[in-house]
């Protein structure tokens, strides 16, 4: 199978949300690859530079209001290797969890939210604070920072306690993970990444505030869900049911009485099995389907 068959394999697999934004952001990295040489081979270096321009995230109110899709489409544009590279790996280490846990919706949903709140972050501090506004007409961001820094501090919310074994280090919690990186991006907002370090701080606060939320009954990514539903649907439009067997009233209560007892106990039942499985094996033991059904069982 070739690689484009492989990509578009990922493309088409349903619940597959993170590798297909991780591919996303690679294919768009190797497009601006194949542009900068070809460009600037051929003397047409000014033209990509104009390119990026237009699809990065530019400070100046002023621009924005002329390419407003900016203000999501930066977060897919890497141009340095180890960039995208850093970028990616957080995103996978860190989206798996979010993936396994609440669902690959909510992969996207962090995603998207993230990226917004990065970026209204950044265009907010070079406008009103007073030590960014030299560099306000020449600054530029791209990059998945603020929409990483999302959904690692959505997983670090959600599963705080979570255990990652670090090369040289051992065990680390998650949570000491995310504290590092949002302190060490706060301190770096004078350096001259600023605009990137901003974004992660949105990105952040963006990823708490959702999953703080999400746990109180409230998905703030719902239209993004709807949304999403709706692109799926006219792509991939499911086929209609067929018609059946009609039943009365009462039949149908009673089925639905015998199905509700069924299905409780048999979540009982699977629950039983996932707690000894627990104690016998530890809980890395467990598959992404039981991990699922314990994390929705600890919500009810």
């Amino acid at each position: 199978m070739s690689l484009f068959q492989d990509f578009r394999a990922a493309f088409q697999k349903r619940n597959n949300a993170l590798i297909q934004i991780i591919l996303l952001n690679v294919c768009v990295f190797l497009f601006l690859i194949i542009l900068k040489v070809v460009f600037t081979l051929s003397g047409f270096d000014v033209l990509y530079s104009n390119i990026v321009r237009h699809i990065g995230l530019p400070a100046n109110l002023s621009e924005i209001i002329y390419q407003p899709w900016s203000l999501l489409i930066y977060s897919f544009v890497h141009e340095d290797p180890f960039h995208i590279l850093s970028n990616m790996l957080f995103l996978y280490w860190f989206g798996r969890l979010i993936d396994e846990f609440i669902g690959s919706s909510r992969v996207i949903s962090l995603y998207i939210l993230g990226a917004l709140a990065g970026g209204i972050l950044y265009i907010l501090m070079y406008n009103f604070i007073p030590y960014f506004k030299p560099n306000l007409h020449s600054s530029l961001m791209i990059g998945a920072s603020g929409a990483t820094f999302a959904i690692v501090w959505g997983a670090a919310t959600l599963l705080p306690d979570y255990v990652f074994r670090l090369l040289l280090i051992g065990d680390v919690r998650i949570k000491y993970i995310a504290w590092f990186y949002l302190v060490l991006s706060f301190a770096q907002i004078i350096g001259l990444n600023a605009g990137g370090n901003i974004a992660h701080l949105g990105g952040a606060l963006l990823g708490y505030v959702y999953i703080k939320m999400l746990q109180n009954g409230r998905d703030l990514g719902n239209p993004i869900h709807w949304f999403v539903r709706k692109i799926t649907h006219i792509i991939s439009p499911k086929p209609l049911p067929t018609l059946g067997k009609r039943h009365s009233f009462s039949e149908v209560s009673i089925n639905k009485e015998k199905t509700f007892v069924r299905e409780t106990y048999i979540e009982q039942h699977e629950l039983d099995i996932i707690l000894d499985k627990i104690s016998t094996s530890g809980y890395e033991s467990l598959s992404i389907e039981e991990k699922q059904k314990l994390f929705k069982a600890s919500k009810q």
